[in-house]
Order: structure tokens, then sequence, then C-alpha cells
């Protein structure tokens, strides 16, 4: 199937219809103030998906200041903290065009020098779009999720 996806910035207006594909699709959820903190102080890099002018999925960043996982020293870093597709929408591509959009905007808006994620250890689909996109694992968080599940952090120079 082939679709035309319009990637855009997220409003305020759209954070419901964002919450929603969160919840449908992810076992991690945020109060309502987090998406609207991240929307405010990071909005040209938190970025959703349309297709027929309905909400399909979600980008949600955060610049940081820290260690690097590939640069040596303090840096600046580009943490995708949640993405997600709408279950019916996936294996489209749609993902991948979020993540690609994203991280040229931290870099472009944000001067990043690195960007970095959390994923589960058993989300092969997820880790295998991480690695299409040049995603190292860099280390193993024991027990990161509230159900006990290990996490990879997988991080990119950009």
């Amino acid at each position: 199937m082939s679709v035309n996806v319009l990637i855009r910035e997220v409003s305020e207006e759209d954070l419901k219809k964002v919450i929603e594909i969160n919840m449908v699709s992810l076992p991690e959820h945020y109060p309502f103030d987090f998406w609207l903190d991240h929307l405010r102080t990071w909005g040209k890099a938190f970025l959703l998906a349309e297709v027929n002018n309905e909400v399909v999925g979600y980008v949600m960043c955060r610049v940081e200041t820290g260690l690097g996982y590939i640069r040596r020293g303090i840096v600046k870093l580009g943490h995708i903290v949640s993405i997600a597709v709408h279950p019916n929408y996936r294996r489209l591509g749609i993902g991948t065009r979020l993540m690609r959009e994203s991280m040229k905007r931290l870099k472009e808006y944000y001067n990043v020098e690195e960007v970095y994620l959390e994923v589960r250890v058993s989300n092969i689909p997820a880790i295998r779009l991480y690695e299409s996109l040049g995603f190292k694992k860099v280390k193993i968080i024991k027990h990161y999720y509230l159900d006990g599940e290990d996490a990879y952090v997988m991080a990119i120079t950009t």
C-alpha cells in the first residue's frame, strides 16, 4: 500500500491526537504537561505524520547536554523520547520518515552533536529501523521499563 504522508510540526491542538496514538501503540505513557512542555520547548523537533488529514504517527524529542555516547566529553544530545506509528499504518516507511526529519531538525535548529534513544531489547522491528538509519547499540540499561524489561541505548552522531 502506498500512502501520501505529510510530516509537520505538532501544534497544541494536535496533542490530543498524538497522545491517542501513544496510548494505542506503546505501553509507556506520560502526563499531558510532559507532552506540552516538550512541544513548547523543542517544538521544531516534535513532529507528526498525517495521512488524509488523520494523525497516524509522531516523534517527540528533547535536547540535553551530557556525556556523549559516541563522541568524547560533554556534547549537545538530541533525545528521541518517544516515537510511534498507529498499528494500521506500520511498515509503510512512516517511522523512517519521522526519524529522518526529527534528526535533521535536531541538528539544524538545536545544533545537536549526537542523537540517542532507548528501545526495548525485544522490539526487533524498531531496532532494525534504528540500525538502518545508522544508530549503534552503545549500552544496555537493566530493568529500564516499568515491566522490568531491559533497554538498549542506541546512538548516532550528526
